[in-house]
């Protein structure tokens, strides 16, 4: 399974994205991450739909330190390697 995130509120500058992909490492769900210009964060994810489910919940609360407004998931394609942080796009 694959599923598109688009994370929306104070996610930028608080160390979101790091966490993002020890999570994603730790569930053993490969993709991307990466901060988007007008703020928010845009993640691609691949895993089985226990480890998708259980990322997309801790993406939904985020590290300490940021104030997740919404997260929307949509189905996707892709096959990734492993996990990575892309540059800001």
């Amino acid at each position: 399974m694959v599923r598109h995130l688009d994370i929306f509120g104070h996610v930028q500058g608080v160390g979101y994205r790091y966490r993002f992909m020890e999570e994603a490492q730790y569930l053993g769900v490969t993709g991307w991450v990466r901060n988007r210009r007008g703020g928010s964060v845009e993640a691609m994810i691949a895993g089985t739909a226990e480890a998708l489910d259980a990322l997309v919940a801790w993406a939904r609360r985020g590290p300490p330190s940021a104030q997740v407004e919404r997260v929307d998931v949509n189905e996707a394609e892709g096959k990734f390697a492993g996990f990575e942080l892309r540059p800001t796009e």
